[in-house]
């Protein structure tokens, strides 16, 4: 009788909604992100050649009256934590914050995608002038500089046209040399189509072109204006030429290395804004939301605060991203001995990939290094004072105390070395060649 009411009951449970759904679920799917999760929990595996180098430097500090509490240390190998300091506090991390942006930004595009800047007319081309307005359509392209401007000048010559009797038209997500405003940004992309209003900044750059790039010729006869893309799309404008942004990999690339703070903003606000940006990387980093409190994309501001366990789990998620494609943090993060930007003077162990940070009482560190013993080694570092010379130095010595440790690597390891096209070099394939006349 009991082994007929207990099968009853379980028919009866398994027949309800909930588990009906549950029934149709992919436990395979299941099993393996919980997989996953565990796996993305870090041991603790405390080295202590590496403790004794974080205590090193927390008694540095304290000499100095910068309480160890509010220095944020975190040494991680593979999955295994070596050493830390306030691991899980969320502290200002400044610029660290980028390393958020870049994640959230490979979650929702891939490193080739290309954002799109779409120029229309609504008028037609008689003899080399168009009756009508040129209209600009932006889609966040945070790299449109000087010469993104000088090849959609030389584009529109190509295309027939001189002169353009009514006015530049800028409409949607359009910014210039990291001007959002889109009026300041039209006015430098006006100059930009016409060599005669050049100004000493724009000859330089037009100087490290190659040399055969044409001096674009287009004369805007009226005024530049900003209008809202439905008034835009309301009259009909004729698509003319599509350009097309560097790939997202190089845009990431430069932000980071010279740490551009409208870039990052541009791009969070892209996603969605910072509160989907701290979102997404949590879940991604599999850290809990407390420890990613952002206001911006960009680390302006205190209140911007990540632990240093969250900024090694962001590192470590946006390398496991990136591996599949061939890729690697050096080709998103400045590299020491090859990239300058921020690390201009720094005396980091060669080959590290790292991302700095800076406020007025603030300066952080975080990325990789590589060592003998130990292989990639990930960090983050994020120290409270008003000395911020002897904080980058005191950051600077911890890596060093740690290489001695560990011993330096006798050459680059691949999951360090930077792909060929990723580099910055590589935008010297062009701007013009990112043109499409439609």
């Amino acid at each position: 009788m009991l082994e007929l009411l207990i099968s009853n009951f379980f028919s009866t449970w398994l027949n309800t909604a909930e588990i009906q759904t549950l029934k149709s679920a992919n436990w395979s799917t299941w099993l393996d992100a919980i997989q996953v999760q565990v796996l993305l929990q870090p041991e603790f595996a405390l080295d202590p050649r590496a403790e004794s180098v974080v205590q090193q430097h927390l008694a540095q500090l304290t000499q100095q009256d910068l309480p160890a509490t509010e220095q944020g240390v975190w040494i991680q190998e593979g999955n295994q934590v070596l050493a830390e300091n306030q691991g899980n506090v969320p502290l200002p991390a400044a610029s660290l914050t980028k390393i958020a942006t870049t994640l959230a930004a490979l979650l929702t595009w891939e490193p080739d995608h290309q954002f799109e800047t779409l120029v229309s007319t609504t008028g037609t081309v008689e003899a080399g002038t168009l009756q009508g307005d040129l209209i600009v359509q932006g889609s966040g392209d945070p790299l449109f500089v000087w010469e993104e401007a000088i090849a959609l000048g030389n584009a529109l010559n190509q295309a027939g046209i001189n002169r353009i009797s009514g006015n530049l038209v800028i409409t949607g997500n359009f910014a210039m040399n990291y001007e959002t405003d889109p009026v300041t940004a039209g006015n430098f992309l006006r100059q930009g189509i016409n060599s005669t209003l050049w100004s000493g900044e724009v000859e330089n750059q037009y100087r490290m072109l190659p040399s055969n790039t044409p001096r674009p010729q287009v004369v805007v006869a009226g005024s530049v204006q900003a209008a809202p893309l439905e008034q835009v799309n309301s009259r009909s404008p004729q698509p003319l030429i599509r350009h097309s942004s560097l790939p997202l990999s190089q845009i990431l690339k430069a932000m980071n290395i010279y740490s551009n703070n409208v870039m990052s903003e541009m791009l969070a606000n892209s996603l969605g804004g910072a509160e989907k940006v701290a979102q997404l990387c949590a879940d991604t980093a599999n850290v809990p939301i407390e420890e990613i409190q952002l206001i911006n994309g960009s680390g302006l501001g205190v209140e911007n605060r990540i632990s240093p366990r969250a900024v090694v789990a962001m590192l470590t998620a946006i390398q496991r991203n990136l591996q599949p494609k061939s890729l690697n943090v050096a080709d998103l993060f400045p590299v020491i001995g090859r990239d300058r930007g921020t690390l201009a003077g720094r005396r980091i162990p060669i080959s590290s990939a790292v991302k700095t940070g800076t406020l007025a009482d603030v300066s952080s560190l975080a990325g990789a290094i590589s060592t003998r013993d130990r292989g990639l080694v990930w960090f983050a570092i994020i120290n409270r004072g008003w000395n911020l010379d002897e904080l980058r130095n005191q950051q600077d010595v911890l890596l060093q105390n740690l290489t001695t440790q560990w011993g330096a690597q006798s050459s680059i390891p691949p999951t360090l070395t930077p792909g060929e096209l990723s580099r910055l070099e590589s935008n010297q394939l062009g701007a013009s060649s990112r043109n499409e006349i439609l």
